[in-house]
């Protein structure tokens, strides 16, 4: 089975060690942890694992080389990302087109991704071991993203395509849903309540009613939403008779 842990996010020469430990948390927070280094300029580095910010097991494990022949050690895929196209022979693809190759090869392939130096990206020499070149589609006038934001972009779409289920936080109580007795039920009660505060014409109720109906019937409401709804007409029609007592 295909996993994330077979793709692994080469940083290269990365020059300010905060970058790296960014690059670890935006990893993270999409499932990845396969991080290598190609001659960091510092590290380790507290400023790294500040900027983890809770990604210190991913900054743990990360493997650091002397070369990127080392880091792409039995990688059967190499992509290189770069914010300039350059006039090379090198097929280019967008972030979305490489997770789509990715999905295609063997489940047990070795995939790198390869990231440059923040001021100058790739060498020439080092996109020669990229099967691919890999652009981020961005603003023409303003294209350089930040490191961190280039491995968010790439992290993001990977997770979207092995795994983009959303885990919903629930807060409170759970959910129960109601019927179409309990909705006719509170419509009911609409119509009741709002001829008893003089609202509703009982003459000519069906445009008003109507247009309740199509509220709520859009708003999904729950057992509990419901309760609350029954509640605010019985106070409507309590107080409209105090008021007509008085």
């Amino acid at each position: 089975m295909k996993t994330l842990e077979n793709i692994r996010f080469v940083l290269v020469g990365t020059t300010h060690p905060g970058n790296i430990g960014a690059a670890a948390r935006a990893m993270k927070t999409m499932g990845l942890s396969n991080l290598h280094l190609v001659t960091p300029k510092i590290y380790p580095s507290a400023e790294a694992t500040a900027r983890a910010s809770g990604a210190d097991d991913v900054l743990a494990k990360a493997v650091v080389h002397d070369s990127l022949d080392a880091a792409l050690e039995g990688c059967q895929q190499v992509y290189g990302m770069s914010a300039r196209l350059r006039h090379l022979p090198v097929p280019v693809v967008n972030p979305r087109e490489v997770v789509e190759q990715i999905q295609q090869t063997q489940d047990d392939a070795q995939i790198a991704i390869i990231f440059g130096r923040e001021h100058s990206g790739l060498t020439n020499e080092e996109l020669d071991r990229c099967q691919h070149l890999v652009n981020i589609p961005a603003n023409p006038d303003y294209s350089s993203l930040n490191l961190a934001a280039a491995v968010q972009v790439l992290a993001y779409e990977l997770k979207m395509s092995f795994d983009p289920t959303i885990e919903v936080g629930r807060i409170g109580e759970e959910r129960e849903a109601i019927n179409a007795e309990d909705l006719e039920h509170l419509y009911g009660h609409f119509e009741q309540s709002l001829t008893a505060i003089g609202f509703l014409d009982p003459g000519q109720p069906k445009n008003l009613m109507r247009r309740l109906r199509r509220l709520f019937n859009r708003a999904d409401l729950d057992r509990n939403e419901l309760q609350i709804m029954h509640g605010i007409l019985r106070a409507a029609e309590k107080g409209k008779g105090e008021s007509n007592d008085g």
